[in-house]
């Protein structure tokens, strides 16, 4: 467990074999902001909007209170290696209204390719189940994000439904407690 430099947040760090996933904190602002407005994070998180520094400020500190009271929100994901270096973020977060807690996770491009995204979301997945003692996980992505969903694929999630939602096609996926195990928590 680690406080938030402002002292009012205990949330866990979450460790895989590559990967060390710690709560976020004012002090990756700069980091997160720059993984929320590349190109390719925000073409599909943001609609391909470029948020200003604030609304990653107002995200951190939201993600404090969740930590707080129900044990969720965004974890910066680095390297064991390389602890400093923040190549992307994941987390449980609530999205629409009313809202519904979701798994969420971008990685850096430079990253791409190596299962990162795959890895940090399978910890938080874990931990949703085992710690949090969630039933199930649900997210959900625009269509024509693939990527994304090759990720929540290999996480053992099944595809729920497709929906229209602000104008975007976005298809939902889940992901069950019993099924995360039986997958054998890759």
């Amino acid at each position: 467990m680690v406080g938030d430099t402002e002292g009012y947040v205990i949330a866990p760090v979450l460790e895989t074999a590559r990967l060390r996933l710690r709560p976020v904190s004012n002090r990756d602002a700069n980091d997160l902001h720059a993984r929320f407005i590349s190109p390719a994070v925000r073409r599909f998180l943001w609609d391909n909007r470029v948020i200003a520094p604030d609304r990653t400020l107002d995200i951190i500190a939201e993600s404090a209170r969740l930590f707080a009271q129900q044990g969720c929100g965004l974890w910066i994901v680095t390297r064991h290696e390389a602890p400093n270096e923040a190549m992307g973020f994941t987390g449980l977060w609530h999205f629409r209204d009313p809202p519904q807690l979701e798994l969420l996770f971008g990685i850096a491009e430079r990253w791409w390719g190596q299962g990162l995204a795959t890895e940090s979301a399978r910890a938080v997945v874990r931990y949703a189940f085992d710690r949090l003692g969630l039933e199930r996980v649900d997210a959900s992505t625009d269509v024509p994000n693939t990527a994304s969903i090759r990720v929540l694929e290999q996480l053992g999630m099944r595809w729920a439904r497709r929906e229209t939602i602000g104008g975007l096609d976005t298809v939902f996926f889940a992901i069950e407690a019993s099924k995360f195990a039986r997958a054998g928590r890759r």
